[in-house]
């Protein structure tokens, strides 16, 4: 309990401090507040790296804007060549438009991921012939009841994540819970390989991924078809795993060298730098703040101890608890690890203004769309939104476009 609430202390006091530096900096003549001199560029590294951390920063870059092959383990079934094919809205790194699908469905009030028809995600693509077989790609199988798109996620920033400890999101849930007002969230705890246990989940739609080792692994796997040290089976196309006799890259594609080099480029990526700001901005977070919405979106988090000492105990503003919440009707029915139908992680705000599509499945083409879509656990926050008056949603909508 006495950790928690140093955690807690220490997440507000930041959060303080970031809102008093913000009012002490020099504003300009248009009442804008520029960005930090030192703030890194989108899709650069964290600043204050060493030779060595930049120049394996730069290889994992190498990784993960190139294609792979069916020789380099590619497939048989896949979604993209490379990471960045999907990850690539901005800068390198960043979210974009590709959506791939998820498939269930409910048995008895049982949650069926239908793995052995290919689920519960859906291979889009496929390596085709290689003279002895085709393969082809995966498609919906008509038992899938529950079908869901989801956009692609930036992984700018990820770092800091990763290097806020387990105990420091175990803190913030209690401290929602204390609130009693009905938009607390709560851990999803999930397997995490390397620790042989269940840990915080903290990536993905569903915080059923717990740390970015697992989630490089998991993307070269279920995304690109190349099996790893901790993803050493391959997807069976369709859920047929007679077919992968034909494989031709069988057995163990990556002994560890790519997950790492991914793992370098995603841990060192710079957050994304927070874009101009002036009297509008101010006064829509004023907004923000009031109608609840940070109760989820939390602005500021301070992150531990890290190998990296660039990463280490830093103070970052990912406008997100990392938390799982009832979305009601906005839920996508699908269940990972400890989540429910219902239940999405609290999507991270920073880089916002490089998004054009919005919510997992990128329905809203508006943030006007998007808030106005919330629902379950967020509903109240949302019926206020609906109420405001055209001048605060106006302001509203200029700061979230700083993010």
């Amino acid at each position: 309990m006495r950790r928690a609430a140093i955690v807690l202390l220490s997440i507000a006091v930041a959060s303080t401090t970031f809102a008093q530096t913000r009012r002490r900096g020099v504003v300009p003549g248009d009442g804008s507040i520029p960005t930090p001199v030192n703030t890194p560029a989108l899709g650069a590294s964290v600043a204050g790296l060493t030779a060595t951390q930049l120049a394996a920063f730069n290889a994992g870059r190498g990784t993960f804007v190139r294609d792979e092959t069916p020789n380099s383990g590619l497939g048989p079934v896949f979604n993209q060549r490379s990471c960045s094919d999907c990850h690539n809205a901005s800068a390198t790194g960043g979210g974009g438009n590709r959506t791939v699908t998820r498939i269930g469905t409910t048995t008895n009030g049982v949650f069926d991921a239908l793995t052995a028809l290919g689920g519960s995600l859906i291979q889009d693509q496929a390596i085709g012939g290689n003279g002895l077989h085709r393969f082809q790609p995966e498609r919906v199988p008509a038992q899938a009841t529950i079908v869901t798109r989801r956009r692609t996620t930036p992984v700018f920033g990820l770092g800091f994540v990763d290097a806020t400890p387990d105990s420091a999101f175990i803190a913030l849930a209690a401290n929602e819970a204390t609130r009693g007002d009905g938009t607390a969230g709560r851990i999803n705890m999930t397997d995490n390989i390397r620790a042989g246990m269940k840990t915080v989940g903290k990536f993905g739609w569903k915080a059923q991924v717990p740390s970015l080792l697992q989630f490089s692994g998991d993307a070269l796997l279920n995304e690109m078809g190349i099996t790893n040290p901790d993803f050493p089976a391959e997807n069976c196309p369709q859920g047929d795993c007679t077919e992968l006799a034909f494989n031709p890259a069988p057995g163990l594609n990556d002994t560890g060298t790519r997950v790492t080099e991914l793992l370098n480029f995603m841990m060192m990526l710079a957050a994304p730098p927070r874009g101009t700001q002036n009297a509008a901005t101010a006064a829509g977070e004023q907004v923000f703040n009031q109608l609840g919405c940070g109760s989820c979106h939390v602005s500021t988090l301070i992150s531990g101890s890290s190998s990296i000492a660039a990463l280490s105990n830093q103070t970052y503003h990912p406008y997100s608890d990392f938390l799982l919440h009832d979305m009601g009707s906005l839920g996508d029915g699908i269940v990972m690890a400890d989540s429910t139908a219902n239940e999405m992680r609290t999507a991270p705000l920073w880089g916002l203004r490089f998004f054009n599509r919005y919510l997992h499945d990128g329905r809203a083409t508006t943030l006007d769309a998007a808030i106005a879509a919330h629902d379950g656990q967020a509903r109240g926050a949302r019926d206020r939104y609906v109420a405001l008056a055209a001048n605060a949603k106006a302001n509203l909508i200029a700061f979230l476009q700083s993010l």
